[in-house]
């Protein structure tokens, strides 16, 4: 079981309420075990975070990035926040929202490969 922050609880539910088409887009080719028959789940609370996309038997997460995470106050937030999750076993791959909408087949690959 994975631990996480239940103030996180509400704050997760209404991110997967107001997707980006970015998530939307991922998120229809790898629910319902597409990928390689791994079960993946969205917007998971996982210690003080929420994640965007999470595989439990891979310990992956994967994170989209919209422009916000270009900045260099995005960048060392981030990088802060993936050193906490290795730290917990997890490994994380960050995509930009541009690479997913425009070359989908080539992330699923990659992700495919990480699985």
């Amino acid at each position: 079981m994975i631990l996480y922050n239940p103030k996180l609880k509400k704050l997760a539910r209404d991110l997967r309420k107001n997707m980006t088409d970015a998530e939307r887009l991922l998120w229809s080719k790898i629910r319902g075990q597409q990928l390689k028959g791994r079960q993946f789940y969205r917007q998971k609370p996982i210690g003080n975070y929420v994640v965007d996309f999470y595989c439990p038997s891979a310990k992956l997460i994967i994170e989209l990035d919209g422009g916000q995470h270009l900045t260099a106050e995005g960048k060392e937030k981030d990088k802060k926040r993936d050193g906490r999750l290795r730290n917990l076993g997890f490994r994380i791959k960050r995509y930009s929202d541009i690479d997913v909408l425009k070359n989908i087949d080539g992330v699923l690959r990659d992700i495919y490969e990480l699985l």
